[in-house]
């Protein structure tokens, strides 16, 4: 072993900084925004976590949706960062008079009978611009991949890593409810 020497570093005013080639367009293969659970670990969460911790875990991760499990770890379904926000916590306190201690992930979360998802070998044959579309149509932020084929979940396409990796906004908004859309009419 042997000893560094530092430098000064007053006269150094420029930063080195990676050559990024963006290659994914909205032509490329959707596989190319798509987080496989075989090669990335799914974000979980136990459905007994108090909802008052899960903002905190998500920010910490730095995820916006979590995949919730129950106690032998089955996937029953998925929580967002929307979903247990300080809003959506009084409103259940309100609405199941208990303790926001009390709530748990389980009490927020989006059952998996609820959820839509994309089948694993269309993935394979589609673009990004056709995953875009789709969410677009669905006003998915987050949609889960499904291979049908071994019945499990495959991984998860999120609007925002598409929106990073295309270096562009994208504005995905979800359908008007009935009431939404007879307020616009009356308007």
């Amino acid at each position: 072993m042997h000893a560094l020497n530092l430098y000064e570093t007053e006269a150094i005013d420029t930063l080195a900084w990676p050559v990024i080639e963006n290659t994914i367009t909205v032509n490329s293969s959707a596989m190319a925004i798509f987080t496989d659970f075989k090669q990335h670990l799914p974000h979980v969460i136990d459905a007994r976590t108090p909802a008052t911790k899960v903002e905190s875990i998500m920010r910490q991760s730095h995820v916006r949706m979590m995949l919730v499990v129950n106690s032998e770890n089955r996937f029953i379904g998925i929580v967002t960062s929307h979903d247990v926000g300080e809003q959506q916590i009084i409103q259940r306190v309100s609405e199941l008079k208990s303790n926001r201690d009390e709530l748990t992930v389980h009490d927020f979360m989006r059952p998996k009978t609820s959820l839509m998802s994309f089948d694993f070998s269309e993935l394979m044959r589609s673009s990004v611009g056709d995953v875009i579309e789709t969410l677009k149509d669905y006003g998915q932020h987050h949609c889960l991949v499904m291979d049908r084929n071994s019945h499990e979940v495959r991984g998860v396409i999120s609007v925002s890593d598409i929106a990073r990796e295309l270096r562009l906004p994208l504005d995905i908004q979800g359908r008007p409810t009935f009431a939404e859309l007879v307020t616009i009419l009356a308007a």
